[in-house]
């Protein structure tokens, strides 16, 4: 070792700093100090009277504005002998205190818009923070969380604590019940409690629902908060191993709108599985109801096997694409959440099927018995077997795929909006599947007499087939005009519980998930069963059209 080096090594152990941080309880870390060195240098007695005059006129307002303030102090410590380090409270006394200064982690300018976003989409936002009680409810008022005139509390852990527990110290739920609905702000808070307050909520029985509750968290220590959550958020870039592990998503970018956009996706996804949904429910009733209702009165069905499987090609295939690709769209934060226990097919749904399945219901059973009286030609009903296609049948089949094309625009709104058409231009994948659609169905009528059992039609006749299918938007706006409550009466399908009571029979958590995955399973039996009773009815009517033809 150099000479040189040998002085700077007895000044670095005769002068020791300390930065003391307030976000801990300041009042334990200033009363280490016992001077102060004031605006000449000097190093002045810090007590009682220069504490609170400190807290009053620097600590306060620094802290108001959302600044989180550190104390700068120093110690002289003898060279010889070398003090014991690992003693923190004798090391860490009888300090001089140099300044005080206040830093800002500004709030990023998306956070008060993204906030704002969930508080209009039904989601409540709390902040969990170790700063100060006053450093906290700065930086929620800046991004919105607690806005003036509102009924709220902002607590401190050693208060929530208190309210919380009862005489024992034990965590009561009942009086949990009467903090969290109110809480936004818990300041100075252990990781313990940010676990109790996710735990508090997810097993409350305030609401009749129960509450969903999303939590964000990069350290360790939020490991358990991140588990118990419904879902949880990790942030990837500051966000540590067992963080991400605990959590369901990981945010790449660390930055609160990302929860937003998730939102948004995730009800886009609901939303496109409800749509295809309905649509697919309408076309299955009206072709079921057709199929077995024709076979049984004419002896044959309307819509043969052929043309079947270019409707089920549309409903499938292309109508899954069609609707599957609809963009999010910010209308969708303006909804309530759904509901845990909410069933997929609503009474607005269950409503849309119920009326567009009536409309081509009698449509095509009028065409089938007075269709050739309107358009003055040849009953396809009386053809003998082995007959070529009529116009009649063709008619009733074009008829049909043209209101399952316009039907399908109506499925695009399915919580009753009138405008159908809002948005249809951003989604340039539905407008080329109608469309291409459309264009497959002029061929196939006009071209495909062979292998579709059809015959051209003339102009006057492909503008009967137009306006009968475009009839279905007119239908499906007198469907939103129908009051929801003639529906009332329908129980929607799904598990839940009497009102004001939680169904619990003493059975733990890992019971009630088998018990809900057996009835999942139960319910994916019984749909299992009704798909192939459907497959073995078309199975029997081809079998039964196929002797006839042999006859």
């Amino acid at each position: 070792m150099s000479g040189k080096s040998q002085p700077w090594l007895h000044a670095r152990k005769n002068v020791f700093a300390f930065c003391l941080e307030s976000s801990l309880p300041f009042q334990v870390n200033v009363r280490r100090c016992s001077w102060i060195v004031d605006a000449l240098g000097q190093s002045q007695p810090f007590g009682e009277k220069e504490w609170a005059e400190l807290m009053r006129t620097t600590i306060g307002p620094m802290a108001s504005d959302g600044l989180r303030t550190i104390c700068v102090a120093y110690r002289d410590l003898e060279a010889e002998p070398e003090p014991e380090w690992t003693n923190e409270r004798e090391i860490m006394a009888d300090m001089v205190c140099l300044c005080v200064v206040g830093i800002e982690d500004p709030v990023r300018p998306e956070v008060p818009e993204a906030i704002l976003c969930c508080q209009q989409a039904g989601i409540t936002v709390r902040m969990v923070t170790g700063d100060n009680i006053h450093t906290a409810r700065a930086i929620a008022c800046k991004c919105g969380i607690i806005q003036p005139g509102d009924d709220f509390l902002c607590l401190e852990g050693k208060e929530f604590n208190a309210r919380i527990r009862n005489e024992y110290g034990e965590i009561d739920q009942e009086r949990l019940d009467k903090v969290w609905p109110r809480l936004r702000v818990l300041a100075r808070s252990s990781p313990n409690d940010k676990y109790v307050l996710v735990k508090g909520i997810i097993d409350s029985t305030l609401y009749k629902q129960r509450q969903v509750v999303a939590v964000t968290g990069d350290g360790t220590n939020d490991g358990p908060a991140l588990k118990r959550a419904d879902v949880g958020f990790a942030m990837g870039i500051a966000g540590t191993d067992v963080a991400k592990e605990a959590s369901d998503i990981i945010l790449i970018d660390d930055n609160f709108s990302s929860i937003v956009k998730a939102v948004k996706w995730g009800r886009n996804v609901y939303d496109s599985i409800a749509k295809f949904l309905q649509f697919q429910l309408t076309v299955n009733v009206v072709a079921v109801i057709v199929a077995f209702a024709g076979a049984c009165i004419t002896q044959e069905s309307p819509l043969k096997a052929v043309q079947m499987l270019w409707v089920n090609l549309i409903m499938d295939t292309f109508a899954s694409l069609a609707l599957a690709t609809e963009t999010p769209t910010n209308a969708l934060l303006r909804r309530k959440p759904y509901g845990r226990n909410k069933p997929l097919i609503s009474r607005n749904m269950i409503l849309n099927i119920v009326g567009h399945s009536i409309y081509q219901l009698v449509i095509i059973f009028f065409l089938l018995f007075i269709g050739e009286r309107v358009f003055s030609i040849d009953s396809g009903r009386s053809l003998p077997l082995h007959s070529p296609p009529s116009e009649h049948y063709t008619i009733i089949f074009n008829i049909f795929v043209l209101m399952q094309l316009f039907n399908e625009v109506n499925a695009r709104k399915i919580h009753g909006e009138r405008n159908v058409f809002s948005g249809i231009l951003t989604n340039p994948i539905f407008c080329c599947i109608v469309l291409g659609t459309f264009g497959v169905q002029i061929l196939i009528v006009q071209f495909g007499s062979a292998p579709f059992n059809c015959t051209p039609l003339n102009i006057e006749q492909w503008l009967w087939c137009i306006m009968l299918g475009m009839g279905e938007l007119l239908w499906g706006q007198l469907i939103v005009s129908i009051p929801k409550d003639v529906l009332r009466f329908l129980k929607q399908p799904g598990p839940g519980s009497r009102k004001g009571v939680l169904a619990d029979d003493g059975r733990s958590e890992d019971e009630e998930e088998v018990g809900y995955a057996e009835g999942e399973l139960c319910c994916g039996r019984v749909l299992w069963f009704r798909g192939l009773n459907r497959i073995q009815t078309q199975v029997n009517l081809q079998k039964q059209q196929f002797k006839d033809r042999l006859l």
